[in-house]
């Protein structure tokens, strides 16, 4: 005989030469010639050295143990005194009951939502990324959930979490702010066959996110051409002149033109304008000669009203100083000084000219 002692939260398997006998419990216990004992912590796992049918045999042995199956596509999360502690993957598990307070959350893999109430602190645990798909929506987006390739909701702003396994899953987002599309380098002929190169801009926003990811493909590429041909239609109906004249018409035309085609792509556009028309070498030069030509006409229209201004104004006072000699006396004296200030010496030769000034200065 031999005596073994159990102490309290262990549990002891009896064997003897290598089969299952009983379960003993904590406490002093006596072992018949034969038999040996394993003693568990009832705190762990249990981890059969048989296979645990054999084990189950033993109805006393079986009423102490928690045995938790997890199917193929499952997983099941195990807490410990209400704290998640690991996940178990397919098989069959055992845990001693009276130590510690198990509890268990199975999870069917083969769904994708996640509904069983499990806290968002728990799903982001490194042991359950294995498991976890993750997609993030920006706070200036919106995304749209598609499963198994089916178009299923529309996502706001916030992270998202499904659970991983062969059903796709795809998440499109869109940018719901203000944005800016250039058409740029537009090569286009106007009325009068004059090549220019047009480069311009709108701003556009999304306003229906199905329309634009679901019911459209590229929509951006869509707007983009409609946009383009606008432009092109409106620009080849006028000649250059009236093109530099009537610029910001374009914008309102081409605002008109893609507005309910735009609408059907879920997006809104809003000011949009011509940035630059680039004109080719010779056309510069040719623009540039007329630019010339014009401006001289100009300031020669200019000149020519000044001589007539200032003729009429040589007349008048002509006419005066031939009314009253004092002031055509007061005029000479006046451009005497004139002439006095820019000269600093005089020489002279011959009387007459000193007469002169000397007949001026003393009247």
């Amino acid at each position: 005989m031999k005596r073994v002692r159990i102490n309290t939260g262990k549990i002891g398997l009896v064997f003897k030469r290598g089969d299952y006998q009983r379960v003993i419990e904590a406490g002093t216990h006596w072992l018949s010639f034969g038999e040996m004992v394993y003693v568990y912590d009832m705190s762990q796992a249990f981890h059969p050295t048989q296979n645990l049918n054999l084990f189950l045999r033993d109805e006393k042995l079986r009423e102490a143990l928690i045995i938790v199956e997890v199917s193929d596509n499952e997983i099941a999360l195990k807490y410990d005194d209400g704290n998640f502690q690991s996940v178990l993957k397919p098989g069959r598990y055992a845990f001693w009951k009276g130590v510690v307070d198990y509890s268990f959350i199975k999870i069917d893999l083969s769904k994708v939502e996640i509904d069983e109430g499990i806290g968002r602190e728990v799903l982001s645990r490194p042991l359950m990324l294995p498991f976890i798909r993750a997609y993030s929506v920006a706070s200036h987006e919106k995304g749209i959930l598609f499963i198994d390739g089916k178009f299923e909701r529309i996502l706001e702003k916030g992270e998202y979490l499904f659970w991983k396994n062969s059903i796709p899953v795809m998440v499109l987002k869109a940018d719901m702010r203000q944005l800016q599309m250039e058409v740029s380098g537009q090569e286009i002929l106007t009325k009068d066959k004059a090549a220019l190169r047009v480069n311009f801009s709108a701003q556009y926003k999304v306003v229906d996110i199905e329309k634009a990811l679901v019911d459209n493909k590229d929509f951006e590429r869509q707007l983009y051409v409609l946009m383009q041909l606008a432009l092109r239609e409106f620009i080849g109906t006028l000649k250059l002149d009236e093109l530099l004249e009537k610029k910001e018409e374009v914008a309102d035309y081409v605002l008109q033109s893609v507005k309910g085609k735009a609408a059907e792509l879920g997006v809104k556009v809003g000011a949009s304008g011509i940035r630059d028309i680039i004109l080719p070498g010779e056309m510069k030069e040719i623009m540039n000669h007329v630019l010339v030509a014009e401006k001289k006409a100009q300031a020669n229209v200019i000149t020519r009203r000044e001589e007539t201004a200032s003729t009429r104004s040589l007349l008048n006072t002509a006419k005066l100083m031939e009314d009253n000699p004092m002031l055509f006396k007061l005029k000479e004296m006046e451009y005497t000084e004139k002439i006095a200030e820019k000269i600093n010496s005089i020489s002279l030769s011959g009387g007459n000219v000193v007469d002169q000034l000397r007949d001026i200065f003393a009247r």
